[in-house]
């Protein structure tokens, strides 16, 4: 019997052998599902269908609202950015480099998935706050200060600023492009560089017009991974920014805000739009991954 004809054989996968109940582990997987994913986005979507459109577009409108959603979005994607060019390098020495301490440098990437948001949130804040080891030096006191004074720039805080919400999710969001570039970098043979070097192309022509057409779909499937996932951060932007209205105050935490208030509409009209942002994101990694795989069979 063919391959394909064991792939529509119940309980049996490819290779002929017998499936451990395989209708019953598809049956208890997507109860699994269903009940940590599809029944709460359901519940979400309830209650924002109840929600007459013209109270829902009083609530999106609202000064504090639109303003945490924009600082919430812009620093997402700034932060996205960031991690793109700077993902596509690490990706790059680590699949290109042999060094001493590859290993490890190779395994920190993940570290913003194991550790709390809180406990970085900490780290950092003892580093760049004010007081810190290096956010010391930005102290009107300090000799740096003065030269910032010098300049028109009176107050620098790197924490309990915007520039603390981008710090934050470009740590949160480190690791998305690095691990979605590096198998793709891995899978390229070093002869197709080797080939266009012989045939006289530069470095810069080599990466640009062989490497970077190939690199482009993970970059993308990247970005959109860190965009979401800046969106979405919570923990690290609670305590590194002090969620200064109009100032450092996110969506996330203008969510939770509404939701101590008891303000549930609030909370669930801005947990609409996060919903929405996070579907079209995934809508766009499924269709970049689809388009390149046709691409490729091409």
């Amino acid at each position: 019997m063919s391959l394909a004809r064991l792939r529509g054989v119940p309980g049996l996968v490819p290779g002929g052998r017998k499936g451990l109940g395989g209708r019953g582990l598809i049956l208890l997987a997507s109860l699994y599902l269903v009940l940590l994913l599809g029944l709460p986005l359901a519940a979400l979507l309830r209650a924002g269908l109840q929600l007459p459109p013209q109270r829902l577009w009083q609530l999106l409108s609202s000064e504090l609202a639109a303003s945490a959603l924009q600082l919430s979005l812009s620093a997402a994607t700034l932060a996205a950015l960031i991690n793109t060019g700077f993902g596509l390098l690490l990706a790059w020495i680590l699949v290109r480099y042999r060094f001493p301490g590859r290993r490890l440098a190779d395994a920190l990437i993940d570290l913003p998935f194991a550790m709390p948001g809180v406990v970085a949130a900490i780290a950092l804040l003892r580093l760049y706050g004010p007081g810190g080891r290096i956010g010391q030096f930005w102290d009107p006191e300090a000799p740096f200060g003065h030269w910032l004074a010098g300049i028109g720039i009176t107050e620098l805080n790197l924490t309990g600023s915007r520039f603390g919400v981008v710090l934050a999710m470009v740590y949160a969001t480190l690791p998305f492009v690095v691990r979605a570039v590096q198998p793709v970098l891995e899978a390229i043979e070093p002869e197709v560089e080797e080939s266009a070097f012989t045939l006289g192309a530069t470095p810069a022509q080599t990466f640009r017009k062989v490497l970077l057409p190939q690199l482009l779909p993970a970059l993308a499937t990247g970005f959109s991974l860190a965009l979401a996932r800046g969106l979405g951060e919570y923990g690290l932007v609670t305590i590194l920014t002090g969620n200064i209205p109009f100032e450092t105050l996110t969506s996330t935490v203008y969510v939770y805000q509404r939701f101590e208030e008891f303000d549930f509409d609030g909370a669930t009209a801005v947990s609409l739009v996060l919903l929405a942002g996070s579907l079209g994101l995934l809508v766009l990694i499924n269709g970049l991954a689809l388009w390149y795989r046709r691409s490729r069979a091409l």
